[in-house]
């Protein structure tokens, strides 16, 4: 088959860009050019002084009369370009601008511009073909072969134009590789929004509402022209096309960028750099992608990188999150989310956020069916260590931590804060619950920390919540409970669930592990390891998220008042479900309302919908304080009637002794790195391994645990007053 090479007159290039049948009556090929142009200049035509020094300097254009400028306009910095249909340039000034060690003329040289807009004082140099696009002011553009915008321009969204066939829309095939859970990218989606469209596909008027929302974010209407926004700077870049960049954006190097929005701008530039291939997809202010990158079908939330060669496919990436080297296919992956290693894999899978894939893990052996549909879900901070090899489908909770090995069978692990490992020689799966707070502390700790001291959004539409302890992890604790519980009964230790309580919370410590069903799609042994001392880790950990809601509450009270700590025992009642929606916690009521509020057209668009993010992110507080309440009731069975000011006291003792026990702890585990042997083989001395690791007792994480730690007490003595 051959090439369709079309021959039009000369005299046509740069002109109808929009096709007669698809112009509205009255209007003329510029007027959404027209409309998106927003500098202010106001343009003149050339005078014959000014074309003679344009046509002196090497310049053509097939109609000067098209040739629009500025008053301050300066003709002698134009040279050498070839100009089409029309042109219109803001000021030029015999000045040079300075961009880190790229120091350029202003002025437009060495390029064919066709049809399109320039701001004041730019530089063009040597771009081989610039169409239909408008560009902002103290923009440079030096050496580019193809900067050019189509009528049909889409900008990495998931919408026709007039005309258009319905196979021509973009989908993203994410969480699933059979495109089951396909959703439409939009710029301004937000995780919370992959997450429903992608996770309610029982539902399809709501699907439906979802591709509506979309499509009525932007109107078909074709003739929209590219853009990029002031002070951007691109250089050595091969293709750019149908492309919007925003304002303060840095792009050098790049092979090819289409099809794309690359948001931008003072308060989040975005940068690509060398051999990077971006196509369809949209980026978020503040994104990096650096050296050779590749990323299709694509939504890269805010702030987040890809860098060192990662292949991002039919994904997106949440805020803040970074992958290295690896390749990710089909995936929906929340805030905070690090993978940095060449050989590790992801596909098929839903991660909740604050997770951590290592080196040489194989998240993606999802052909154990008769077609290519597994689908793995891991909670918050999910963490499979180096070389760890899955099978879809999967399902993990909350902070679970799986050790090196082949898993060779399907696994649903509902032990939040647990450590998996696969015991081989004696052909085991085994589980040590609560791990995280028994054994690293340290880690588990400096993680809520670094996650929110690294949040770079700007506009915080989603309350993300980085706290390991919250309503998702805490639901998961007294789920892994009611299962240890069962598990005593049914090996035959107690009798009965109370009974079996009782054992797991007041008996002498046992080294007997239990066995536990339903974990491992195999007829192998599952192992609970250490199921007493887990259990009690999992009611203290229960006990100081209530403290500690309970505590921040009373801080924010003029004085404390023992009916209203009554009335809040009293308006616990029962402990509520809630949902990880792209990192935000909502009562799994509020979900269900929002989607009725959807199918109702009570909620008519994705504005709205980030609206009740906001709102239900002002609210969370108090429904995580109502939690924790309806958390401690649960577990220790008061009463409102029970609270007095005794009870009281031995709260906020209690409080102090466990938030001594976790600092005491964040210690210990730290420590380990400097009196474990084998962690200090390599030094030769006391002072190469502290100038390597730094001293301890200098550990600036440590230090402010231990000031948090005296400013907690004081505040209870405070309280206590």
């Amino acid at each position: 088959m051959r090439n369709v090479i079309v021959q039009s007159r000369v005299s046509d290039l740069g002109y109808n860009f929009i096709a007669p049948q698809y112009l509205p009556e009255g209007k003329d090929e510029y007027y959404l050019r027209n409309q998106q142009n927003r500098s202010g200049i106001t343009y003149k035509k050339l005078t014959a002084s000014e074309i003679e020094i344009l046509v002196r300097n090497g310049n053509t254009s097939d109609d000067w009369n098209n040739f629009l400028v500025s008053d301050q306009f300066n003709p002698q910095l134009v040279k050498n370009c070839k100009f089409f249909g029309l042109v219109r340039i803001g000021k030029l000034q015999p000045m040079f601008l300075e961009f880190s060690d790229l120091k350029v003329p202003v002025g437009l040289y060495n390029s064919t511009i066709i049809s399109s807009d320039f701001g004041d004082n730019v530089v063009i140099d040597n771009v081989n073909y610039l169409s239909h696009y408008i560009i902002g002011s103290e923009v440079i553009v030096v050496n580019v072969n193809e900067l050019a915008t189509s009528n049909h321009a889409k900008f990495g969204n998931g919408i026709v134009k007039e005309g258009e066939e319905e196979a021509v829309r973009i989908w993203m095939e994410i969480c699933n590789e059979n495109g089951a859970r396909s959703i439409l990218p939009f710029n301004g989606m937000l995780p919370g929004d992959a997450y429903l469209w992608s996770k309610h596909r029982g539902n399809p008027l709501l699907l439906e509402k979802f591709k509506q929302f979309t499509e009525e974010r932007f109107d078909t209407k074709r003739g929209y022209y590219g853009k990029i926004g002031d002070r951007t700077v691109i250089k050595n870049t091969s293709i750019i096309k149908d492309v919007w960049i925003g304002s303060d954006a840095y792009i050098k190097g790049a092979n090819k960028l289409k099809n794309l929005t690359i948001n931008s701008g003072k308060e989040g530039r975005t940068q690509i750099g060398e051999s990077c291939e971006l196509v369809n997809g949209i980026m978020g202010e503040g994104c990096r992608a650096f050296y050779g990158v590749k990323a299709v079908r694509f939504v890269m939330a805010s702030h987040s990188q890809l860098k060192y060669g990662a292949r991002l496919i039919n994904s997106f990436l949440g805020n803040n999150a970074t992958i290295s080297c690896c390749e990710v296919l089909n995936s929906l992956i929340f805030p905070a989310h690090e993978q940095h290693h060449n050989n590790s894999f992801l596909t098929a899978s839903t991660i909740m956020g604050q997770s951590n894939i290592a080196a040489g893990a194989t998240i993606g052996s999802n052909h154990n069916s008769r077609g290519a549909d597994g689908e793995l879900v891991a909670g918050r901070g999910f963490w499979p260590a180096l070389c760890v090899s899955l099978k879809h489908n999967a399902k993990f909770a909350s902070f679970t931590i799986l050790a090196k090995g082949d898993y060779p069978a399907e696994l649903h692990i509902p032990f939040p804060f647990s450590l998996v490992s696969n015991d081989a020689s004696k052909d085991e799966l085994n589980i040590l619950p609560a791990y995280w707070p028994m054994y690293n502390m340290y880690a588990l700790a400096r993680n809520t920390w670094k996650y929110v001291d690294r949040d770079r959004r700007v506009e915080k539409i989603q309350s993300l919540e980085y706290h390991y302890l919250a309503p998702d992890t805490v639901n998961e604790i007294f789920t892994a409970m009611a299962m240890m519980e069962n598990a005593v009964v049914k090996q035959k230790i107690a009798p009965t669930k109370k009974k079996a309580k009782a054992w797991l919370v007041e008996a002498a410590l046992s080294t007997e592990s239990l066995e536990i069903e339903g974990v491992e799609n195999s007829k192998r042994k599952v192992l609970l390891q250490k199921p007493q001392l887990a259990y009690r880790a999992y009611q203290q950990m229960i006990l100081w998220y209530a403290y500690e809601q309970l505590i921040q509450w009373l801080q924010a009270q003029k004085t404390v008042s023992l009916p209203a700590i009554k009335k809040l025992i009293f308006d616990a009642k029962k402990r509520t479900a809630f949902t990880n929606v792209g990192g935000q916690l909502m009562p799994e009521d509020a979900v269900n309302n929002l989607i009725k509020g959807i199918e109702k057209t009570t909620i008519p668009s994705w504005q709205h919908i980030h609206a009740f993010y906001a709102t239900e992110g002002a609210s969370y507080a108090a429904k995580k304080l109502q939690h924790a309440m309806a958390s401690l009731v649960e577990l220790t069975g008061i009463t409102p009637e029970q609270v007095n000011k005794a009870w009281l006291h031995t709260v906020l003792e209690h409080a102090v002794a466990i938030k001594t026990e976790q600092v005491n702890a964040i210690y210990e585990s730290r420590k380990k790195d400097y009196t474990n042997t084998f962690r200090n083989i390599t030094f030769s001395s006391q002072e190469e391994m502290e100038a390597v690791y730094g001293k301890l007792e200098d550990n600036s994480f440590i230090l402010s645990q231990k000031k948090e730690l005296t400013a907690f007490k004081k505040l209870v003595v405070a309280l206590k007053k």
